[in-house]
């Protein structure tokens, strides 16, 4: 599985400048409002330090690490569930997004107009999430009335009338200005409400986009403070970037980066923070699979079990399992090599039950 997410933010709240950081697919950026007019779509390597090393053990011909894909679309603005602006145009292409990032302007550059007047970006965010919201519920009023009518006429029976009365929950809590995903929804109800792919289910992720500088003190100060408040009290994953200084380091080579980064006292760009945040968000792990012809990746959910690992790599795995030899990645490398680790007792035999942890390298046995 792949990491997917949908960028939301207002007009000039810098999203195209990270989305063309992020995936160096030079969408159209502008100082002016609805420069993005399409969709962009961008497919992105997760950065991994675990499978390098891995891929250093065993010089591979083929390294494939996991990968994210970040949709970015129009901004939106107050009124765009009414057709104000164009973002409610492309709202369709987020919903089967995994997760929503949120960019929010807390960046000063007075030659960027702000479509609002002032820098606010709590204002901003509770525009945005009205308009999600909003667009939730036109969508569940239109589903509402077919289920509704289908529950009436008896043709659906039982599973009509539980979706139903799951849908009429949750356009209750949109209503009370509570997200989709506050409400509590049964295993039994959870299918009907999935298949609606409301924007405010998903996990969201608060970025913040700061100003240069505010980069080398505390990101997390200044005009992103309330973001930063907001996220914390909400569990939700906060992320500080500077859009300008990631579109700055994306057009350096990878070894000048490292040294910009570092005289500014940063360790990183902004794209493992990101994915990070995703996988926080969507609850996910990683394993991989390792040895002399590939070394690869693998997402999959917390809780998933061994079988479940299996599936990702392809299901006739999952359908013949017998077991699978576990290692951690970090204990694999220190031994230099699976027969090291096996002369340590380190490499373990596991059945179709275990929970796979992040950082598993895994090899199935099974059967054709």
């Amino acid at each position: 599985m792949s990491l997917s997410v949908g960028i939301v933010g207002l007009p000039n709240a810098g999203k195209s400048t990270l989305f063309n950081a992020l995936t160096k697919a030079h969408a159209a950026v502008g100082a002016f409002p609805f420069t993005t007019i399409e969709p962009n779509t961008g497919v992105v390597p997760v950065p991994d330090f675990r499978l390098q090393r891995l891929a250093e053990l065993f010089h591979p011909p083929r390294v494939i690490p996991a990968t994210v894909t970040f949709t970015d679309i129009a901004g939106l603005v107050r009124g765009a569930s009414q057709g104000e602006g164009l973002g409610n145009q492309f709202l369709g292409h987020v919903r089967t997004a995994d997760a929503i990032a949120f960019v929010l302007r807390a960046f000063s550059a007075s030659e960027v107009g702000h479509v609002e007047g002032q820098v606010d970006p709590l204002r901003d965010l509770e525009i945005l999430e009205l308009e999600l919201t909003l667009a939730d519920i036109a969508a569940l009023d239109r589903r509402l009335d077919r289920v509704g009518r289908t529950a009436r006429a008896g043709a659906g029976g039982r599973d009509a009338k539980v979706e139903a009365e799951a849908l009429a929950r949750v356009r209750a809590a949109l209503d009370q200005g509570r997200p989709a995903r506050a409400v509590e929804i049964s295993p039994e109800e959870e299918p009907a409400v999935r298949e609606c792919q409301l924007l405010t289910s998903k996990p969201v992720i608060y970025v913040a986009n700061v100003d240069e500088d505010q980069m080398e003190s505390d990101p997390s100060s200044g005009p992103a403070r309330p973001i930063f408040e907001r996220a914390r009290a909400e569990g939700a994953d906060f992320v500080a970037v500077s859009a300008r200084l990631e579109a700055e380091l994306a057009e350096l080579e990878p070894a000048e980066a490292a040294e910009f980064l570092e005289g500014m006292g940063l360790s990183e760009t902004g794209l493992p923070r990101l994915s990070r945040a995703g996988y926080h968000a969507l609850s996910l792990l990683t394993f991989f699979t390792a040895g002399e012809k590939e070394v690869r990746a693998w997402t999959v959910h917390q809780g998933s079990t061994a079988v479940d690992a299996a599936a990702a790599i392809h299901t006739d795995f999952a359908k013949g399992f017998i077991r699978a030899e576990v290692c951690n990645w970090e204990e694999l490398v220190a031994a230099g090599g699976y027969a090291a680790l096996r002369e340590r007792g380190q490499r373990r035999l596991e059945g179709r039950d275990y929970l796979t942890r992040d950082g598993d390298v895994m090899h199935f046995l099974f059967n054709v």
